[in-house]
């Protein structure tokens, strides 16, 4: 379906679930497509799991464009996408993820969107031509636990365990994370199933009662 943002419109593939345990929704990077491997995996995990998936195409992809163009403008399409989509949903928790650029989108908006949680897939800590430029700040400002999936070899570097919940990092996979996608399923599924084991009521920040990934 289309959706009218304020900046052009979204489209959102949805996948719908019976009294879902959780919303996962998920954007792509900034030449990419929500049909990228990692997300498919991360999709079929979450269904798997008893959640509700919408991948976000943003207006910038949909309007032919390579770069996503000003953050503000990004993040304020993204919340108006998010907000439309979960009103389908009701009150159940909101997960954002995304791979690289759109994990950026991802953790800028998860506090303004209500979100208990961030995946950030391939997330690019340094531009590879500008090594000394850091996001961490980001990942570190996103009010609600965020799992970091990134690859070992990928040339945007890779964030440091003390910057999210958890970060997981897979031997042999670059920036595209497409050499074994099942793996990022795999990495992103004990984080996801404490959504679905352990519902709680959206509006921000994270719930009292899972463990951080890794902990316990």
């Amino acid at each position: 379906m289309q959706i009218e943002t304020p900046h052009g419109p979204a489209e959102v593939a949805l996948d719908e679930a019976d009294d879902p345990a959780f919303l996962l929704v998920l954007t792509h990077g900034s030449n990419g497509s929500v049909d990228a491997p990692d997300l498919l995996a991360v999709r079929e995990t979450a269904l798997g799991l008893g959640g509700a998936v919408a991948r976000v195409t943003q207006p910038f992809r949909l309007a032919g464009r390579r770069a996503p163009g000003s953050a503000v403008k990004q993040d304020e399409a993204w919340l108006h996408v998010v907000g439309v989509v979960r009103e389908r949903f009701g009150d159940v928790p909101l997960v954002q993820g995304g791979r690289s650029n759109g994990a950026r989108v991802a953790c800028r908006t998860a506090r303004a969107a209500g979100a208990v949680g961030v995946l950030a897939l391939a997330f690019p800590l340094r531009p590879p031509r500008d090594p000394e430029r850091t996001r961490v700040g980001e990942l570190r400002s996103a009010g609600a636990e965020v799992v970091v999936v990134n690859g070992d070899r990928d040339p945007f570097g890779v964030p440091d365990a003390a910057d999210a919940a958890h970060v997981e990092v897979l031997a042999g996979e670059r920036h595209d994370l497409n050499r074994d996608p099942a793996a990022v399923g795999r990495a992103a599924e004990p984080w996801l199933r404490r959504w679905a084991a352990r519902p709680v009521r959206a509006g921000g920040g994270s719930p009292a009662g899972p463990a951080r990934p890794g902990e316990g």
